[in-house]
């Protein structure tokens, strides 16, 4: 019994001492534009970052552009693309970067770094976070009207996919499954499009989702919380800056190297953390 209870002891200080945690390795010049999302490209090690500037964060006012960072946080061109309006969520597919822009997404070349379409989409007023599949059709979340859309990348044809939410904004789709969170909770939709709950008790204003592996997601909330969210339903908080008055907006991630990537909104800068065990 003794030798157990001193095994038992073991395990759970070793999971005590092992638990996640975020430590800072850099911070960006605070020279952005209120940037809402990150987003790594590893293929050209560079980082997006959308910079929604203007009076508010849903103007029609073409100030929004899309900057470009190096991996160590140095900012390489603060408008790299201009001419958007408050471009939120991103994605990458292919050579083609997607950018949520109020009621649209604009398609960038990130060789040649400039927009080479913009897809309207009917009834949208407030998309947010963008997320596209293996084949490239997208799915875009829509904060103002509680919808999702579906956007089918070769055939074009744009349709409500989802609706009848109550604060959706982040979407990731991973494995034939598409995840989001909707006003403090994250889940993810069965076959028939019927969300099935994962976690909740969060704060309502749950923003960016990234997957770090099968079992485990990070999901920020824009006040300014990071949480790892495991499948099961466990919850664990890594980063409160809330009474510091900084942000957590639409986070990225690198998961090779496991970088938690965060724009701080008002703050007009990017910090990056490790993510450890």
């Amino acid at each position: 019994m003794k030798h157990f209870l001193c095994s038992l002891l073991f395990i759970v200080i070793g999971y005590t001492a092992t638990a996640q945690k975020l430590e800072k390795m850099w911070t960006s010049d605070s020279i952005l534009k209120v940037p809402e999302s990150v987003l790594l490209d590893e293929k050209n090690q560079k980082i997006f970052v959308s910079n929604i500037e203007g009076k508010g964060p849903w103007d029609k006012d073409g100030k929004g552009s899309i900057a470009l960072l190096t991996l160590n946080g140095r900012i390489l061109n603060p408008q790299w693309v201009t001419g958007l309006h408050a471009p939120k969520g991103m994605a990458l597919y292919k050579e083609f970067l997607m950018v949520a822009d109020v009621d649209s997404f604009v398609i960038i070349d990130v060789f040649k770094g400039k927009i080479i379409k913009k897809v309207y989409v009917d009834g949208a007023q407030g998309l947010n976070d963008i997320t596209t599949d293996k084949l490239g059709n997208i799915y875009v979340s829509d904060s103002k009207t509680k919808r999702i859309y579906y956007v089918g990348l070769y055939k074009g044809d744009v349709k409500i996919y989802l609706e009848g939410l109550n604060g959706p904004n982040g979407v990731y789709y991973s494995d034939h499954t598409l995840y989001l969170v909707d006003a403090g909770g994250f889940y993810k939709l069965g076959k028939n499009k019927e969300k099935i709950l994962i976690a909740d008790g969060m704060s309502q204003d749950t923003d960016g989702v990234e997957q770090v592996d099968e079992d485990n997601f990070l999901v920020s909330c824009w006040s300014g919380v990071v949480w790892m969210v495991n499948t099961s339903g466990k919850k664990t908080m890594l980063l409160d800056t809330k009474a510091e008055g900084v942000n957590s907006a639409d986070i990225g991630f690198d998961k090779k190297n496991k970088i938690v990537y965060v724009p701080t909104f008002w703050k007009n800068y990017v910090v990056a953390y490790q993510l450890n065990n």
